[in-house]
């Protein structure tokens, strides 16, 4: 069996849902003036670091010297049906990917598994570097390249079969391996991501203004969130998931999420009073390890304030 089929093979064994392969050139022209527009638009809002290592993520060989190909993983992370139990006070949504423990480093522990069963068959000679969200990698850009789907309107990475609920990480490698095809896009007509948005981040132009992104705003978003964005928010305390629920693809995909990345059916929906009566104890206490930690206390109490003031004013949701 060829080496790329071996790592193929290994890589669904270690519990990926998806792998592909493509080589370490540059990005495509549509990606590389996509991006510089994008930045020059302002479109990047406070994500200052999408500046910075310009080259380095349009041209992926400048991470790893001697770089030849890239291995591309994807882990569908569609959470299982769950009803949030009743709770006396008012609620706010977590976007499914904060549902479930941290999966950074759920991610970079299998692909550094790949990475040693690579070596047991390349030799010493083998150079590899792992990246998931750890360097500056245009990552669905490359898994577009190695064919684990397409680019959609709402600009997530979409597979026709898991839909746009995938995580990804990337393994680059001196290693000459056979590269994938990529698949056709398949969103013809279909706005309804678009159309769901509730913000009108995803511009009708095909361009993602993230000043005006729910995901953004309540995740990365430092100091006060304009009035007239916050009564959008609705219940949404953390991240936003209304486009990609939007997607016919996400309807009709499976739930198959790694039974080994744990789901916490609690953050679901949560108590915004609870949070709000939050010390920095307790919060580090209930959400070590949960993407919702990274976010910090405050940014999190002022997100509840938020949907606690849209519930009292019934702004829907």
């Amino acid at each position: 069996m060829p080496l790329s089929d071996d790592i193929k093979q290994k890589a669904l064994q270690l519990g990926f849902d998806l792998v592909g392969i493509t080589d370490a050139s540059p990005v495509g022209d549509n990606h590389v003036e996509c991006l510089k527009s994008w930045l020059a638009a302002g479109f990047a809002a406070g994500m200052g670091y999408m500046q910075r290592n310009l080259e380095k993520r349009l041209e992926p060989a400048k991470l790893l010297e001697g770089a030849r190909s890239v291995i591309v993983v994807a882990l569908s992370y569609k959470p299982p049906e769950f009803s949030s139990p009743p709770t006396a006070g008012p609620t706010g949504r977590v976007a499914h990917y904060a549902q479930y423990e941290d999966y950074h480093p759920f991610i970079t522990k299998l692909l550094r598994d790949l990475a040693e069963f690579i070596l047991g068959i390349a030799g010493p000679g083998l150079k590899f570097k792992i990246c998931c969200d750890s360097a500056p990698v245009l990552e669905r850009a490359l898994a577009e390249r190695a064919g684990l789907g397409f680019i959609g309107k709402n600009h997530m990475l979409i597979n026709p079969e898991l839909g746009p609920e995938i995580f990804l990480g990337e393994l680059l490698t001196n290693l000459e391996l056979v590269p994938g095809e990529p698949i056709e896009n398949s969103c013809g007509d279909c706005n309804k991501c678009l159309n769901a948005c509730p913000t009108g981040a995803l511009r009708p132009d095909g361009y993602f203004d993230a000043n005006k992104c729910i995901s953004y705003l309540t995740i990365e978003h430092r100091g006060d969130i304009p009035e007239n964005l916050a009564t959008k928010i609705g219940d949404r305390l953390f991240g936003c998931d209304r486009c990609v629920l939007a997607c016919p693809y996400q309807h009709r995909a499976a739930a198959l999420a790694n039974p080994l990345l744990k789901f916490h059916p609690e953050r679901v929906m949560l108590d915004l009073n609870l949070v709000l009566g939050l010390n920095e104890n307790d919060f580090k206490a209930r959400f070590s390890g949960s993407p919702l930690h990274r976010t910090g206390l405050q940014r999190l109490k002022r997100n509840a304030a938020i949907c606690l003031k849209n519930a009292r004013r019934d702004v829907p949701r």
